[in-house]
């Protein structure tokens, strides 16, 4: 009866540290999101790369997890940064030395070829909308 009771206690703190890490891996997504907003730079991907349990937090045992940020400026290139967490506190997060965006200086499709709303006539033709 007694060890029953300890296999569902023990499998409930499990769970409970796997649903916290979940938690923070969303949260981390959230927030490298409106960072790389932030900054004006595409995100390309955002992986846990460590984790531990650690002592703090707001339940007391929580966990503190490094996350891996992938980012490009041009579409081209690949920069990575990290984010450090605390529970689900972002403590900090660290850029790496990157060039300034040139987002706003992309083609624009005009023109003859592929561009607005055909081949002929362009947008006066009527059949754009």
């Amino acid at each position: 009866m007694m060890t029953d009771f300890l296999l569902i206690a023990g499998l409930v703190i499990i769970v409970a540290f796997f649903w916290q890490l979940r938690q923070m891996a969303e949260l981390s997504r959230v927030f490298a999101t409106s960072e790389c907003k932030k900054q004006r730079v595409q995100l390309l991907a955002i992986a846990m790369e460590s984790a531990r349990p650690s002592i703090g937090g707001t339940s007391g045992l929580t966990w503190k997890a490094k996350f891996l940020l992938e980012f490009s400026t041009d579409g081209i290139n690949q920069y990575k940064a990290s984010i450090w967490m605390h529970g689900k506190k972002i403590q900090k997060i660290q850029w790496p030395i990157f060039p300034e965006p040139e987002w706003l200086e992309a083609p624009e499709s005009t023109g003859k070829f592929g561009g607005g709303c055909g081949s002929r006539g362009g947008c006066n033709s009527g059949g754009c909308k």
